[in-house]
């Protein structure tokens, strides 16, 4: 049976499902000495491994640079939802990008998908993927909007079956009586994020890529040539990629406050009977609703029932994150009252004031590039913004990036210690509104 694995400190993996069933942990060594790359990259999630893929592609020399372990954040312990799209609806952007821009937009939260799917296939990563995702609606007009939203797939081009299913057929999908209605999407899915990045990371280290964990940044030093320092070492490079996210903290001031770690949560039950787990999820379907709290869940490749959400903007997690998600938990799924909790954990995700993910260059700085702030869309997204940040700093220029980055982001007022609270009560009035809808 699995266990939690136990971490030694805060610099380990998350006690979580994922890194209890990943297998073996490879590390790699700490920064001890100086070196010079042509790019250095921070952060060993998806952002920065997936950069480091495509920059090594292009012929670049790299180095990565993780404060603790490869996977360690959003990308080794997220809900493991791979599904298409940039985030919430692009339109509302066309007067900073054109219709010509939404549309490449549109577009690129298709074919991020595909990326992830092409790499997987081509270097045989073993991440548990399966294929299918189903939108829950909560109320009839949700359901509504459905019926345009596979409309306008449609016009897209989308090549991968979708249908509609009626609230009076939702147990087809999912075995719970408070949806009303559902959009199936099979061009969307589901996988193990731990495993996929670990793998991701073997891949960059076979191009080449030097890796370095328990390697915290300290002090960028800014120039022709970017000084990158750490309590062993210091990199040098030409060109600069920060892929943080929520764990920036203030080493970059003007990208910092642009971007709010907010916490999410996750439980998972021990291994359901085969019978059982399929009555929950016939499809085996990894299934989202439409809430501003919303309830992501899917079975694992053991027949867990893995269940997440609750967005925190506090910065304060629950006491007792099983005590507090299984409630929720069991609003969807009652027949699982006497179904123990084997794993419960949480984590940091970025979020954006307007839901867009931030991707550019730094003005002061045009050696410095980003990507961040992925509200809870990061495991595509970062696939196809690495790509955009390798084409530019590889060919001086990326239409992509041009596009993202005409995107204009606010700056969470109050400064780091207001910004969740100030946040947390703008949330609550959204959530008092849907409850009053």
């Amino acid at each position: 049976m699995i266990q939690p694995r136990h971490s030694g400190s805060a610099s380990e993996h998350a006690r979580s499902y994922y890194a209890a069933s990943a297998g073996s942990l490879p590390g790699y060594p700490s920064l001890d000495g100086d070196l010079s790359a042509d790019v250095c990259v921070i952060g060993g999630g998806f952002t920065g491994v997936n950069t480091a893929i495509e920059l090594a592609q292009r012929g670049l020399s790299v180095i990565l640079l993780e404060a603790r372990r490869i996977g360690w954040g959003a990308s080794g312990r997220n809900g493991g939802q791979l599904i298409r799209g940039i985030g919430h609806d692009v339109s509302g952007f066309a007067r900073y990008v054109g219709k010509e821009g939404v549309k490449y937009l549109e577009h690129a939260g298709i074919e991020s998908v595909e990326v992830v799917r092409q790499r997987i296939a081509e270097h045989g990563i073993d991440c548990d993927l399966r294929w299918g995702f189903c939108e829950l609606a909560n109320t009839r007009a949700q359901f509504a909007a459905f019926q345009a939203e596979q409309e306008h797939l449609a016009s897209l081009g989308y090549r991968h079956p979708t249908r509609l299913v009626a609230p009076q057929d939702m147990r087809q999908v999912v075995d719970s009586p408070v949806y009303a209605g559902g959009l199936v999407d099979m061009g969307s899915g589901h996988l193990h994020p731990l495993k996929l990045v670990l793998g991701e990371a073997r891949v960059a280290a076979s191009l080449g890529v030097r890796i370095f964990e328990q390697s915290p940044v300290l002090e960028l030093v800014h120039g022709n040539r970017v000084e990158v320092r750490c309590a062993t070492g210091t990199v040098r490079a030409a060109s600069l990629v920060l892929g943080c996210n929520a764990h920036l903290d203030e080493l970059e001031p003007r990208l910092s406050g642009k971007v709010l770690p907010a916490g999410s949560y996750i439980i998972t039950t021990e291994p359901l009977p085969e019978e059982l787990a399929t009555q929950l999820i016939p499809q085996n379907l990894a299934l989202c609703d439409q809430k501003v709290g919303l309830d992501y869940y899917r079975l694992t490749a053991d027949r867990r029932l893995l269940f997440g959400g609750a967005c925190h903007y506090s910065g304060r997690d629950p006491a007792d994150i099983g005590a507090y998600m299984r409630p929720k938990m069991l609003k969807v799924f009652a027949q699982l009252n006497d179904v123990a909790i084997d794993f419960q954990w949480g984590g940091k995700i970025g979020i954006t004031a307007n839901r867009f993910p931030q991707v550019g260059r730094l003005h002061q700085y045009p050696n410095v590039y980003y990507a961040q702030g992925y509200s809870g869309h990061g495991l595509n997204v970062t696939h196809w913004t690495a790509r955009l940040l390798a084409e530019a700093i590889h060919a001086g220029h990326s239409h992509g990036l041009d596009v993202f980055s005409a995107v204009p982001h606010m700056t969470f007022p109050g400064g780091p210690a207001l910004r969740a609270p100030l946040l947390a009560l703008g949330m609550l009035w959204h959530r008092m509104r849907e409850m009053l809808g």
